[in-house]
């Protein structure tokens, strides 16, 4: 159920959320804002696998 839970969060957050990989972004210029959105795709990503 929990896993479940999270792989579907994942997607969701996949085409939702901007990706700053891709984008190329420098972790020491990230906003407060980018920094938690990395966080939480993080955390969502290592509960899900």
């Amino acid at each position: 159920m929990k896993k479940t839970f999270f792989k579907t969060l994942s997607k969701i957050n996949k085409k939702v959320l901007p990706s700053y990989t891709k984008r190329q972004l420098d972790l020491a210029k990230a906003t407060k804002v980018q920094k938690a959105i990395i966080g939480w795709k993080t955390w969502v990503t290592k509960n899900s696998l």
